[in-house]
């Protein structure tokens, strides 16, 4: 029995040297998470004019894995828009990817009505992550450009409109 204390103690350093080299002398890296829900506090049109509630109304819940997402938006003369959304998505280091459950637009402002989409269209798009900032494309219908930092969401649609958002506490 005394033999083995030996090799006993020589594999707790050959272990550790080995998880130490491998980078394992940290805890290991936690995914990004944009986890929260986010209220719409205005939006920014190109002609340098803002939106502010009521005229623009949102809403966005992310889960750790669905996003739910809704939004209105009345113009100058009375029209309203609007978006209601539920897909699954993923968010890794590199990429996040989302397949649509539920897609409905109502455009009264375009004159295209009511559309819905049930086909589950999926899509991808890169992530650039740095410190607490997590930027992305989001990958299906037209949809703006996202950052999430720290409790803010900003949303960019070049030519049309950045919307600031800040998580509910």
């Amino acid at each position: 029995m005394r033999g083995k204390l030996p090799l006993a103690g020589l594999s707790v350093v050959v272990v550790t040297t080995v998880a130490t080299t491998l980078g394992g002398a940290g805890p290991l890296p936690q995914p990004p998470s944009i986890e929260g829900t986010y209220r719409l506090v205005g939006r920014d049109l190109p002609d340098g004019s803002k939106q502010r509630p009521p005229n623009v109304v949102g809403l966005i819940t992310y889960t750790s894995q669905y996003r739910n997402f809704n939004v209105y938006v009345k113009d100058a003369s009375g029209k309203a828009f609007s978006v209601s959304y539920i897909a699954t998505y993923r968010l890794t280091e590199k990429e996040y990817s989302e397949k649509s459950l539920y897609h409905l637009v109502n455009d009264e402002i375009g004159g295209t009505g009511m559309r819905y989409d049930l086909s589950g269209p999926t899509g991808a798009s890169p992530v650039s992550i740095k410190d607490s900032r997590i930027a992305v494309k989001l990958p299906l219908y037209d949809e703006p450009s996202v950052v999430f930092e720290g409790d803010k969401l900003t949303a960019t649609l070049t030519g049309h409109f950045v919307d600031h958002w800040e998580k509910v506490k």
